[in-house]
C-alpha cells in the first residue's frame, strides 16, 4: 500500500504499480471519513492508516458499489460497528446485487464486478448535494446508474471515484485506455458518462482524486481534454 497524502485527503494506493486500487481518508476535526473499501484484503492497510493519523474512521462512503470499491466493507464494518455506511439511492441497489434498470434509464446492462456475497447494507442513502462532514455528494452517473463524487468544500478537491481515471492518462469512464482499460469496461453508460464528467469539470476541481491513478492538481485542462476524447469516441461509434 502506497500512502499519499494531500492537504486533508489521504489516498491509500493497493497495487500502485500493478493494478492499481485506491480509496480514501478524509480527515475532519476529529475524525476521519473513507471513501470507498478497495480491495478484500485491504482493510488491515486502512485501518493502519486511521491509527497512523491518530482519528478514528467513523463514515464509509462509496462513490458505488462495484467489487473492488466495496471489498473490504464486510471486514472494515465488523472492526468498526459504529461506523455509518453511505451509499447512494441508487447504487443501493445494485449494492444489493439487484442490476435491474429503472424505466428512465438508458437501458444498458450494468458493467463491472458487482459484489454476490456482501453482506452489508448502508445507513444513509445519498442524493445530489448531500452533505457529508465537509464533502458535498455530487450524482456522477454513467460508470454506474448511482455512481457519485465528492467535493471537499474547504479545498475543492474532487473524488471521483471512477467518473475519470488518471491511471495511464487522464479519461473519462468508457473511453478505453489501452494501457488500463478496466473502468471503461465496466462502464454502463457512455454518454451519461460524459455528461457526468462535464458536471464535475463545471465544479473547477483543484485536485483530481480517482478510484484508479495517481491524485492530479490543478486538472481543469486534462480534465477538458478526456471531455472531448470521449465525446469524439463516442461519435465515431454512433455515427
Amino acid at each position: 500500500m502506497r500512502i499519499t497524502q494531500n492537504g486533508h485527503l489521504f489516498q491509500l494506493a493497493f497495487l500502485p504499480r500493478l493494478f492499481p486500487v485506491n480509496c480514501y481518508l478524509v480527515e475532519e476535526k476529529n475524525e476521519l471519513t473513507l471513501i470507498d473499501a478497495a480491495l478484500p484484503f485491504s482493510h488491515k492497510g486502512i485501518l493502519k492508516a486511521a491509527q497512523t493519523i491518530g482519528k478514528p474512521i467513523t463514515r464509509i462512503v462509496l462513490t458505488h458499489a462495484h467489487e473492488d470499491h466495496v471489498g473490504a466493507l464486510d471486514s472494515l464494518k465488523r472492526a468498526l460497528p459504529n461506523a455509518k455506511v453511505f451509499i447512494s439511492e441508487r447504487d443501493a441497489s445494485i449494492m444489493a446485487h439487484d442490476l435491474s434498470l429503472r424505466p428512465n434509464e438508458p437501458q444498458t446492462p450494468i458493467k463491472g464486478g458487482v459484489p454476490k456475497t456482501l453482506q452489508t447494507r448502508p445507513d444513509v442513502l445519498l442524493h445530489d448535494g448531500d452533505t457529508i462532514g465537509s464533502l458535498t455528494a455530487v450524482a456522477a452517473p454513467g460508470h454506474t446508474p448511482g455512481s457519485m463524487a465528492f467535493l471537499d468544500t474547504r479545498t475543492h478537491a474532487l473524488i471521483a471515484g471512477d467518473a475519470f481515471q488518471t491511471r495511464a492518462g487522464v479519461a473519462v469512464a468508457g473511453k478505453i485506455n489501452m494501457l488500463f482499460p478496466f473502468p471503461a469496461f465496466g462502464t454502463w453508460d457512455k454518454k451519461t458518462a460524459i455528461a457526468s464528467a462535464e458536471k464535475l469539470l463545471r465544479l473547477s476541481p483543484s485536485l483530481l482524486a480517482t478510484g484508479h491513478g495517481k491524485m492530479m492538481a490543478a486538472p481543469i485542462t486534462h480534465m477538458k481534454q478526456a471531455i472531448a476524447e470521449a465525446n469524439i469516441k463516442l461519435g465515431a461509434i454512433t455515427a
